[in-house]
């Protein structure tokens, strides 16, 4: 269907026509179940079906592995959780066995024991497949002893074992051909999918997918030739070409798995690396990779090439499995390695800066000037006309810069920029900030800008212009023309001090956004806006911090988000700090990695991390103060004799010595 003209036509003759079931061909197939979980199968499918970031479902499976309270005795609930294998004892398979004849019947059960053996590159099964200890401990009466999250991996991995041991699905993979026919014409159409005759393990468990791209199609109802369906609905959708989906984290551990890369213990801390050093954002649930993330990766391809493809991790990771079967020398292969590896280092330490920014630059040139709709030039220069953009490097960082550089000094911060909009003036000035309009009472144009302390915007131009920070939140990209003048428009009164009458201000400072009575100001605490900040809330913060008294350090107290009571009691706050969110208890804070979202941080969650920090040395009760040695005691009479006969000893006057020659 090629335009919207057609799709329109076809529609309108599709609701006035009557439908029959011509055909229906059905084709035989069995679904065999999956393996049993291995670590990275477990992290896939929690990505999947339960939204958990691997680094999270791996913390949650040490607990069930290490265990907890059943009736005063812990107990572990799965197996060691860093495996490549997908094999399981004889003696679990058998219990395995008997649970699904006891709560599904015998025709779930087949006639032997499935086996199943490792596909992934470099497999060493040194330990079975992730699996519940005991499969009589089912999901429901573990419910009351374990958190949510705890509960749904468990869950997941009993039902996954379970699967792993049941009979085939019957399927059939079925196309039926339906009439649409009208007054004047008949349309055909054709249905793929297929039909469940026997659920088999089905019942049980399904594997998700990655993406909608099952080629077996979806179910179809039972159907045979002559009926006549029901008309639900004729939908009309625009569709576009897509390129393929960016990698999510399930899909990422799947690929580096096949390629080889990496063991079942390193897979959750890849994907925490990218994601803590900001290499990539994850949006929507996919992998986007961030300009940082770009620059490393070209000056990486560009380089030490040879480090970063794909075989080389796997071909290292064979050599390791040779020096543990006393194969080769280990120290022959470190050997080699480092002769290459230190040479690669010196190579590139001998290069000069503009070499390496030349590079850099024809590397992420399609990425940084993208190609403009009216086919100009997407390097040309939007200030001189003649000059040409490219990287460039500065105290701060990166930066895009033009080659005509001292005459010409447009520069716009790194990363891609709209070049269609720069080519008509409408994005970006000549010193790179964002347009984004004027404002309607000053007539004055309004920019978002990159500072020493931050993205700000600001009001017109001259000497000196009014400005204010873009607070946590928003960014230069984001932020719209309203927000940017809410923001200008600060201080803000919030209203009359009930005591006195006199007006609190809100306003942006250097240390943020803060509340103003007289000579009295109160920092805003996190999650708190500058914009909406209601006066009885202003009145308490202001209140607080004439409590503490004037000081530099006495802002008003953090008030955080309260989580729930600790075990031991007391409660758990999420606050933001100086340094990212951060968990309290008592006088402990945990600082919350960037891989747990701080907005969907658990109590269970939050108490690993408190105690991870206990133990680290970090909040509990004060240390004692560390006191002086004591003398040692005399320790007979002879000594004390001598001691107490000792004279004082005088220090002596300090004497005069020449200056000493002063050596290069």
């Amino acid at each position: 269907i090629k335009n919207g003209t057609d799709a329109a036509s076809l529609k309108t003759a599709l609701e006035a026509a009557s439908f029959k079931v011509e055909s229906v061909e059905a084709k035989p197939a069995r679904r065999n179940p999956y393996p049993p979980f291995t670590t990275s199968t477990l992290q896939q499918e929690a990505s999947r079906k339960l939204g958990l970031a691997p680094a999270l479902t791996m913390r949650i499976a040490q607990k069930l592995y290490e265990g907890i309270d059943l009736g005063g005795e812990t107990v572990g609930l799965i197996t060691y959780m860093r495996t490549d294998g997908v094999q399981m004892a004889g003696e679990a398979i058998a219990e395995v066995r008997r649970h699904i004849g006891r709560d599904f019947g015998d025709q779930y059960v087949p006639k032997a024991p499935r086996i199943y053996t490792s596909k992934a590159k470099n497999a060493q099964e040194a330990h079975e497949a992730i699996r519940p200890t005991d499969p009589a401990r089912t999901p429901a009466q573990m419910r009351l002893h374990l958190s949510a999250d705890d509960f749904k991996l468990y869950e997941l991995i009993w039902k996954r074992t379970l699967a792993s041991q049941m009979e085939s699905a019957e399927l059939e993979r079925t196309s039926v051909d339906i009439s649409a026919t009208t007054a004047d014409r008949k349309l055909d159409l054709r249905a793929t999918g297929q039909v469940v005759r026997f659920d088999g393990f089905l019942k049980l468990y399904t594997e998700d997918k990655d993406d909608d791209d099952d080629e077996e199609g979806g179910r179809l109802p039972p159907m045979k030739a002559g009926e006549i369906p029901f008309r639900e609905r004729i939908e009309s959708v625009l569709h576009f070409t897509e390129p393929p989906p960016r990698f999510s984290e399930a899909s990422l551990v799947k690929k580096m798995e096949e390629l080889g890369i990496g063991r079942p213990s390193t897979y959750a801390s890849v994907l925490a690396v990218l994601r803590e050093r900001e290499y990539v954002r994850l949006e929507k649930k996919r992998l986007v990779p961030e300009d940082k993330g770009r620059l490393v990766t070209a000056f990486l391809e560009s380089f030490f090439a040879r480090y970063v493809e794909f075989d080389f991790t796997a071909n290292l990771e064979n050599q390791l499995d040779r020096i543990s079967n006393n194969e080769i020398d280990w120290k022959e292969v470190m050997r080699a390695f480092w002769l290459d590896f230190s040479a690669a280092v010196g190579d590139t330490k001998e290069l000069r800066t503009t070499e390496v920014l030349d590079k850099l630059d024809e590397l992420l040139g399609p990425h940084l000037f993208p190609k403009r709709t009216d086919g100009a030039d997407p390097r040309a220069c939007p200030r001189c006309g003649n000059g040409r953009m490219g990287l460039r490097l500065s105290k701060t960082g990166p930066f895009i810069g033009c080659s005509n550089y001292p005459e010409c000094r447009f520069t716009r911060p790194f990363g891609v920029a709209s070049p269609d909009a720069e080519a008509e003036g409408g994005s970006t000035t000549p010193d790179g900030a964002r347009l984004m309009g004027d404002d309607p009472e000053t007539g004055l144009q309004v920019t978002a800008r990159s500072g020493r302390f931050g993205p700000f915007v600001q009001l017109g131009e001259g000497e000196k212009p009014k400005r204010s920070s873009i607070p946590k939140g928003l960014t230069i990209a984001g932020i719209t023309l309203e927000e940017a003048l809410k923001l200008l428009s600060l201080p803000r009164e919030v209203g009359k001090h009930p005591e006195d009458g006199e007006p609190i201000f809100a306003n942006n400072g250097k240390f943020g956004p803060y509340v103003q009575h007289l000579k009295t100001y109160a920092n805003l605490t996190a999650g708190e806006d500058v914009l909406t900040i209601g006066l009885n809330r202003a009145v308490d913060l202001i209140a607080t911090k004439r409590e503490k008294g004037p000081g530099r350090f006495s802002r008003a107290a953090p008030q955080g988000r309260p989580l729930g009571d600790h075990p031991e009691g007391g409660a758990i706050q999420v606050l933001d700090g100086k340094y990212g969110a951060y968990v309290k208890w008592s006088d402990v804070n945990a600082t919350i990695p960037k891989s747990i979202d701080k907005d969907a941080i658990t109590v269970e969650q939050a108490v690993d991390l408190i105690r991870a920090r206990q133990a680290a040395g970090g909040g509990g009760k004060a240390k004692p103060a560390r006191k002086t040695a004591a003398k040692k005691a005399p320790t007979d009479k002879a000594e004390t004799k001598a001691a107490a006969k000792k004279p004082a000893v005088k220090k002596p006057a300090a004497k005069k010595t020449p200056p000493k020659k002063k050596t290069a």
